[in-house]
């Protein structure tokens, strides 16, 4: 099985958890899995920020720059 499929082989498992402190202790060992060096900041966008980028998905849309659903699977399956 490929590191793809593990993944989303994970993630549907983890889809499925109804018991909170399993995903606790989940949490956990991921988080101490994960160095300093390793956490990456993220900061939010600014509302200019999104209505950029807003137009310029719109514009992208329109002008046919996309790829379908379709597309990006077949994409996925080479990873």
């Amino acid at each position: 099985m490929d590191l793809q499929t593990r993944k989303l082989n994970l993630i549907s498992c983890l889809a499925q958890i109804q018991d909170e402190s399993i995903l606790v202790t989940i949490e956990d060992i991921l988080l101490k899995e994960t160095t300093e060096s390793d956490k990456i900041e993220f900061k939010p966008f600014t509302i200019e920020e999104l209505k950029s980028r807003i137009k310029k998905s719109e514009k992208d849309f329109k002008n046919g720059n996309f790829k379908t659903q379709a597309e990006l699977e077949k994409i996925m399956e080479k990873w």
